[in-house]
């Protein structure tokens, strides 16, 4: 009988301390919809939905984890090999399903979260949009994948930014600056990440916080404020001066634009590792083309 109740309790150890290892390996991510996420031991293999949660991935040295982006995805240049999974908010699921991931990295704003859970597939959902949410989706997704101090990468971005604005001569501050993302025409707001950055790099936004990240405009809006400089992406620039009234707008009229090529456009609008890149752009542009003297 004592023999028997050795060996119980010697079993009921061995469980207790397989539980407790379980336990220690399963971790838990609270993601941007306020779900919480379990996931049982560290993803090895990864899909990610959103350009910019793939750029984290791999600024985080694990781009070898991704096993299929979305279609937009294209940096570094080793994702471009990957398969592709459709578009961000509308990917295909059976080519999602297929590629057997461990985990799903996606916008808050993709439609197919639910549908992805209900097939048994793990969903992070996480949406940077400003600069705080840059340094918090990094240390999110270095705790998915089991990074120690993904905030390293964040102070590297900070730094190079505040880089990037110290590199301008004090002529170039308080430039009044138009960033149009969208030929509708959309622009980014003060309070957007990267209306964030032109404030950092002291140029005053005509497009104020309140009213939004990225609203869309009255064109009249733009011709009354009258910018000294006008941002925007190639794809966007044609036939921006026969707008009416935007011809006589002072940018255009001296051409105190900067024109961004795609690959450019790419760096600027997403809100992620990049980001300081997208700080030095917006610098040179500023000091190019403010038409303000030294």
């Amino acid at each position: 009988m004592k023999n028997w109740h050795q060996k119980l309790l010697l079993c009921l150890a061995a469980a207790s301390a397989l539980m407790s290892t379980g336990a220690a390996q399963a971790l838990q991510v609270t993601d941007d919809r306020g779900v919480t996420v379990t996931l049982n031991q560290t993803p090895q293999r990864i899909v990610s939905l959103l350009p910019s949660l793939t750029e984290t991935v791999c600024e985080l040295g694990q781009c070898q984890r991704l096993v299929g982006v979305d279609r937009y995805s294209n940096y570094p240049e080793s994702v471009r090999a990957l398969p592709q999974v459709g578009g961000g908010l509308d990917p295909n699921i059976e080519a999602i399903v297929a590629l057997k991931p461990d985990v799903v990295l996606m916008a808050t704003s993709s439609r197919v979260g639910e549908r992805l859970q209900s097939l048994g597939i793990k969903v992070v959902a996480l949406e940077p949009k400003s600069h705080a949410d840059v340094k918090r989706v990094l240390e999110k997704i270095g705790q998915v994948l089991g990074v120690p101090d993904a905030q390293r990468v964040w102070r590297v971005i900070d730094a190079a930014v505040s880089a990037a604005a110290q590199s301008l001569p004090a002529s170039v501050r308080k430039t009044r600056v138009y960033f149009e993302v969208n030929s509708a025409p959309y622009a980014a707001g003060e309070s957007s990440f990267i209306g964030e950055t032109l404030t950092r790099l002291g140029a005053q936004n005509i497009v104020p916080a309140s009213l939004g990240p990225f609203p869309k405009l009255n064109p009249e809006f733009v011709v009354r404020a009258n910018p000294d400089l006008i941002m925007v992406g190639d794809q966007n620039y044609a036939g921006m001066d026969g707008r009416p009234g935007w011809a006589g707008m002072r940018a255009i009229k001296e051409q105190r634009l900067c024109v961004f090529t795609v690959a450019q456009s790419d760096v600027l609008v997403r809100p992620g590792p990049r980001m300081a890149e997208g700080a030095r752009i917006m610098a040179q542009c500023l000091q190019a083309k403010s038409g303000r003297a030294p």
